[in-house]
């Protein structure tokens, strides 16, 4: 069963901040490009670079501007990336005032939903609620 990743899970992924989340993400990711199931939406990645490259307290971003774009090329050969289309537009405008759900957050509910991806793996989602055939599962909890 495939599942669609959040841009949280990918900044994660090089946060030392959160050592458990940390580890995690990178374990998830590892098993997704192994067992070929995670898929990963074009605006995941765009928010991923903007993300690790914003200024942390103290000055210091995660990712220098070489290594953001390095990791971006990396997710885009490792990963099949899905790309927006009309469809999901209208599917995100929907979702956000059927579930409530911020213009960023409704764009990525509509790829899953779009492209028939079961999971949806976020923290930014109800843990385990159901948003139409889409199953929000945080995997930090």
């Amino acid at each position: 069963m495939a599942a669609l990743v959040d841009t949280n899970v990918l900044v994660y992924r090089f946060d030392p901040r959160f050592p458990r989340k940390q580890r995690i993400a990178t374990n998830l990711l590892r098993r997704g490009i192994a067992e070929e199931r995670l898929r990963v939406p074009h605006q995941a990645i765009v928010e991923f670079v903007a993300a690790v490259r914003r200024p942390l307290p103290g000055g210091r971003s995660l990712l220098t501007p070489e290594e953001a774009r390095r990791e971006a090329e990396e997710l885009l050969a490792q990963f099949p990336v899905l790309y927006p289309n009309e469809a999901i537009l209208r599917n995100a405008l929907r979702g956000a005032a059927a579930y409530q759900l911020s213009w960023f957050d409704a764009h990525v509910w509509a790829y899953a939903d779009y492209y028939g991806l079961a999971e949806l793996l976020s923290e930014d989602f109800q843990h385990d609620r159901m948003y139409g055939p889409v199953r929000a599962v945080d995997p930090f909890r």
